[in-house]
């Protein structure tokens, strides 16, 4: 259960990360080439002395796979940096953490024949209902006053979070450090090269706040691996989802003084609700 927490707190740390970076960062893809460079520095350390080529049989998934999740990484990161401007921390994490749930099950209804069990269906009638009460404006749906960006992210979320269960299923579970070094390398790469091009000169708040989020960055996903393999897949989910959402509700609250509405406690309620019922459908 410790690795659980940690990983909840990893989690709740980059999004506070993301949230105090407004009121000091100014060249974002500097940030997050520091970001990816630490998570970068911190997959090598745990790959070890495996080689990171070699010619074994599933090192090509996890390079390929990684280097595409890595894309997606930064897109989903970016995403998450704009919406927390425009709508604050609480609803862009509960919104990213429903579309990780949300848009693999769907996909996996749609195109792979997956079942659509009474909880998946539940959850999913929850999710779409609590998507409706952000976006109602004074009673009513207006489609002008639509949230496109809290939409974007969790479709985002969705199929970055997929790319992990792609591995998971078509990749060698030797070569998880190496797929978590290839997505890091692609996302250092790219976020690099893009502040580059916009010719940015990294300030020194910059690279410290690459470094405070790139820490807790790279743990999340270590803290979340370590917890499956102690506690059952039906567990682990709903809590880190449902439990890293509170938290940062609470932190909003208290620290950010983000303030949500009845409404919008519905639908943060419906959602956590909906996390529990898709994590845990079979």
């Amino acid at each position: 259960m410790l690795m659980l927490m940690l990983a909840i707190a990893c989690s709740v740390l980059i999004s506070v990360g993301m949230r105090l970076s407004e009121r000091y960062v100014r060249h974002r893809m500097a940030m997050f080439s520091m970001n990816y460079a630490v998570c970068l520095l911190l997959s090598r350390l745990f790959v070890g002395g495996a080689p990171l080529l070699t010619t074994e049989r599933g090192i090509g998934t996890a390079a390929l796979l990684g280097l595409v999740s890595g894309f997606l990484y930064l897109v989903n990161f970016m995403l998450l940096q704009r919406n927390i401007r425009e709508s604050g921390m609480v609803l862009s994490s509960a919104s990213m953490k429903l579309g990780g749930v949300l848009i693999p099950v769907l996909v996996s209804m749609l195109f792979f024949g997956g079942m659509l069990t009474a909880k998946r269906g539940a959850g999913t009638v929850l999710a779409l209902a609590a998507i409706l009460l952000i976006n109602l404006e004074k009673g009513s749906f207006r489609p002008e006053k639509l949230k496109s960006g809290l939409l974007v992210l969790l479709l985002f979320s969705g199929i970055t979070d997929m790319m992990a269960g792609i591995f998971d299923k078509t990749g060698d579970a030797a070569f998880r450090n190496h797929y978590l070094f290839f997505t890091f390398l692609a996302a250092l790469l790219i976020a690099l090269g893009t502040a580059l091009y916009k010719k940015e000169k990294p300030r020194p708040a910059d690279l410290l706040f690459g470094v405070l989020i790139g820490v807790p960055n790279y743990f999340s996903s270590r803290f979340l691996l370590l917890s499956l393999e102690q506690i059952p897949a039906m567990v682990v989910y709903p809590v880190l989802n449902i439990g890293t959402i509170l938290v940062i509700t609470l932190i909003g609250a208290a620290v950010f003084h983000e303030r949500l509405g009845p409404r919008k406690l519905c639908a943060m309620g419906l959602i956590a609700v909906s996390l529990f019922l898709l994590n845990s459908a079979g």
